[in-house]
This record gives C-alpha cells, sequence and structure tokens, in this order.
C-alpha cells in the first residue's frame, strides 16, 4: 500500500514525472552515403523533432561526428540514443549534455551598416560580441559570430534594430572537456 500512496502522491495535480529540456547527442557514423538519412529517418519515423544537425568527418576518414540538438524528457532521450546504437553503422552515441562539455555554433549574418554612425554601431557589438566583420560594401555588411547558441541570439537580437538582411547559423557541434576523457573507459 505504500508504494501506491507514493505513486499517487507523484501523478496528483496532474504535474508530469519527468520534464522535456534541450540534449545534445553526438554520433559516430560510417562515413556512407545513406548513412545520415538512416538517422534521421529514425528520429522522424518515431516523432522526434531535431533542432540542429551538425555532421563533419573525424580524423579517421571513414568515420563522420553527427551532432544532434533535440528537445525531449529523460526516457525519450534514453530511447533516440538506445535506437540509434542498434543502427548497423553507427559506432557511439553519447549523450553529452550532462557531462562536461563545450558547445559552439556559428553564424553569418548580413547586416545594414551605412557609412557613418550606424556602421559604427555595429563595429562596437562587434567588438563587444568579439565577433568578426568577414565582408563589407558601401550599405552592408557580413558578420561572422560564434560561441554558445545563446550568445549568438543574444548579438542578433541587439542587430536587428539596424536592420538584419539574413542569418545562416551551422547548428551546433560538441566535445567533451579534455579532463573529463581522462577518466572515462575507452571503447573500441
Amino acid at each position: 500500500m505504500v508504494s501506491g500512496q507514493i505513486f499517487s502522491s507523484l501523478t496528483t495535480d496532474h504535474q508530469p514525472l519527468t520534464t522535456e529540456m534541450r540534449h545534445t547527442l553526438t554520433i559516430d557514423v560510417a562515413n556512407e552515403a545513406g548513412e545520415l538519412s538512416r538517422i534521421i529517418g529514425l528520429f522522424s519515423s518515431r516523432g522526434f523533432n531535431i533542432e540542429t544537425i551538425t555532421v563533419g568527418k573525424t580524423l579517421e576518414p571513414n568515420w563522420s561526428r553527427c551532432t544532434i540538438v533535440t528537445n525531449g524528457d529523460e526516457l525519450t532521450i534514453e530511447q533516440i540514443i538506445k535506437q540509434c546504437s542498434r543502427l548497423i553503422r553507427v559506432r557511439e552515441v553519447k549523450a553529452v549534455t550532462k557531462l562536461p562539455h563545450i558547445e559552439r555554433e556559428m553564424a553569418l549574418i548580413e547586416v545594414n551598416a551605412k557609412a557613418g554612425p550606424e556602421r559604427q554601431e555595429v563595429m562596437s557589438l562587434v567588438e563587444i560580441f568579439r565577433a568578426k566583420v568577414v565582408d563589407i560594401s558601401h550599405d552592408k555588411m557580413v558578420l561572422e559570430e560564434s560561441g554558445a547558441s545563446e550568445k549568438i541570439d543574444v548579438f542578433i537580437e541587439m542587430l536587428k534594430p539596424l536592420g538584419i538582411s539574413n542569418v545562416t547559423r551551422s547548428g551546433c557541434v560538441a566535445i567533451i572537456v579534455c579532463h573529463h576523457l581522462k577518466h572515462m573507459k575507452r571503447k573500441f
């Protein structure tokens, strides 16, 4: 009877037992045609949304690392990891969100910047956010910003009053921090 009381106290007031949050996954997958489609298909066939996806070669030319940002509760993320791990040419799947890790994203932002005070305001924001000017014309600039997604969001919001013409974002890449790697067992 005690377990029934515990369960009923957890489920009253219509509060969810788990909460949905942002998760970052890294997937080492064979660098072969169609492998990315399999991963995306797994997500879409089960109704999982992908917020961002980034893929690139690793030091081993036959393997690529796919970084996926998605939303879900712990049970959903565990399900995604198990299902991705079952794919034939997937070597490793990690949920890095709870591990010490570094995440970065890059954005290219085209902004109005006529010579004079408008351009100077853009340059002030570039300096504050440690962004880079990668192209310039008489009335526009293309800026490059990299860092945490939240930093890029704030930079874009600060530029909006000046007039943004275009934004292209890379999606998130992630890596476990070096000091944490020493404590993990290697799996080959």
